[in-house]
């Protein structure tokens, strides 16, 4: 059953959090750049101004208690240089404008003759930046203030302005561009552990109930604990079916004993047709139930110890004997012959003795009970590729079309046999002995004829 899942994921949210975030640091950054760079023009614009304003005033002198102004030559080639703007200026002597631009905006009350004073105007139309410096002078023991304005207009400040915040556009777009890349890259990589976790639940089998123990980021560890905690109860659910389904089948093997030899004594004394033909239908049913009780507890105790195997080591043609020997007072009622046919005197395996004799048994009781009367049953061991393989082969029905995945399942059985006693749990314990030791299981058509060989492959 797939999961719901809700609008949206945790790693676009993310990275569209993370975009956000980069899309605000590029806009501070071409913000912070751009006046940086305007404030550094207008700085550079200002101390040119202040050097061209203090070049002039420098310049002024008295001459016969005149004041004289000779304006350099270098102090408009040093504005001229960082721009080419046009240049103003006025010179006011006591408050009277004695040369330049009589309409330039200029307030001589303002200027302090300690430091330059700049302001911003509008002139001719276009915006200045102004400055201006005071000089005070003596001319024949009479006190003159003279004020000094210099303007330049701001084309080439707002240019430089300009160029500086393109230029950091740029660098800021590309810097955005260059953080949704990093901000995909660390969603991809903050959200792999999650990948991880959900890749180790993906690859344990439907049988795997151990507890995770990989190493997790602190903000996993609730989850990976929280799932640990759902598979040990999930492990103690099944546990507990299984020791149920072990009692009951155990506590229902004495009734049904009772059941078959009470429907046995009375068929032999009684002569009744229709009575005779009802205790057969109950010696039937009872020896279906008694088969699938069996079946049942033999189930439950290779779940179980399966999980807490015995290995050691296993003379598996000694096994197979014994087996064999076991089997072979129910071949022979039916006329069935059971032959064994080593590859080797002795084949040792690393295996559970109990799981392996469980597995082997049902393989043989399968086959004699799909095999017809008078037919050859073949067990036989061999080693091909360093691995031990057993082999049952019968002259039976086979098993039909189905798939040996689909017949290994529980309660499972094949297409023809219908009219034959069975539990489909037999090939379901083979499959699970072979999974825990790690083997395989292999069902095939008897090669030399009709029935079907079902081999156990396990390590050497």
């Amino acid at each position: 059953m797939m999961p719901r899942v809700s609008s949206g994921s945790i790693r676009l949210r993310l990275t569209t959090q993370l975009v956000v975030v980069a899309a605000v640091l590029s806009i501070v950054f071409v913000y912070s750049v751009w006046s940086v760079g305007k404030n550094t023009a207008e700085t550079t614009q200002d101390k040119v101004l202040s050097a061209a304003a203090a070049s002039i005033a420098d310049a002024l002198r008295t001459e016969r208690g005149e004041l004289v102004v000779d304006i350099p030559y270098s102090t408009f080639s040093m504005l001229e240089a960082i721009s080419d703007d046009r240049i103003f200026y006025r010179i006011i002597v006591n408050g009277t404008t004695v040369t330049g631009y009589e309409d330039l905006p200029a307030d001589p009350s303002l200027v302090d003759s300690r430091v330059p004073h700049f302001s911003n105007n509008v002139f001719v139309g276009e915006d200045v930046r102004t400055v201006a410096v005071k000089r005070s002078f003596s001319a024949l023991g009479v006190p003159v203030d003279v004020v000094v304005f210099v303007a330049q207009t701001r084309a080439g400040y707002t240019r430089i302005a300009s160029d500086v915040l393109s230029v950091a556009a740029w660098v800021g777009s590309g810097f955005f561009l260059f953080a949704i890349v990093l901000c995909l890259v660390a969603s991809q990589s903050a959200l792999r552990p999650l990948r991880e976790v959900a890749r180790a639940v993906e690859r344990r089998g439907p049988e795997d109930l151990r507890p995770m123990r990989q190493l997790t980021p602190v903000e996993i560890a609730p989850l990976v604990s929280a799932l640990n905690g759902f598979i040990s109860r999930l492990e103690s659910s099944l546990i507990r079916a299984e020791e149920f389904i072990a009692d009951a089948a155990h506590c229902l093997r004495t009734p049904l004993a009772m059941i078959r030899t009470n429907a046995e004594i009375a068929l032999r004394t009684t002569r009744s047709t229709p009575s005779r033909q009802a205790l057969r239908e109950i010696l039937k049913a009872a020896d279906e139930s008694s088969r699938s009780t069996g079946q049942l507890l033999d189930h439950a105790t290779v779940t179980f110890r399966s999980d807490n195997m015995k290995v050691e080591r296993v003379d598996v043609v000694s096994l197979v004997a014994d087996t064999i020997d076991r089997f072979e007072p129910v071949a022979e009622m039916k006329g069935i012959k059971l032959l064994s046919t080593p590859g080797r005197t002795t084949v040792d395996c690393r295996a559970d003795p109990v799981l392996l004799r469980s597995a082997l048994g049902n393989i043989i009781d399968n086959a004699i009970k799909y095999s017809p009367a008078d037919s050859v049953i073949r067990v036989s061991t061999d080693l091909p590729l360093d691995r031990i393989r057993i082999s049952v082969c019968d002259q039976g029905r086979g098993f039909g079309e189905k798939s040996c995945e689909m017949l290994t399942g529980r309660f499972t059985r094949g297409d023809n046999v219908e009219d034959i006693i069975g539990s489909g749990l037999g090939l379901t314990i083979v499959a699970k002995v072979v999974d825990s030791h790690q083997g395989e299981l292999c069902i095939a058509s008897n090669p030399e004829g009709a029935g079907t060989c079902v081999s156990i492959i396990l390590p050497h």
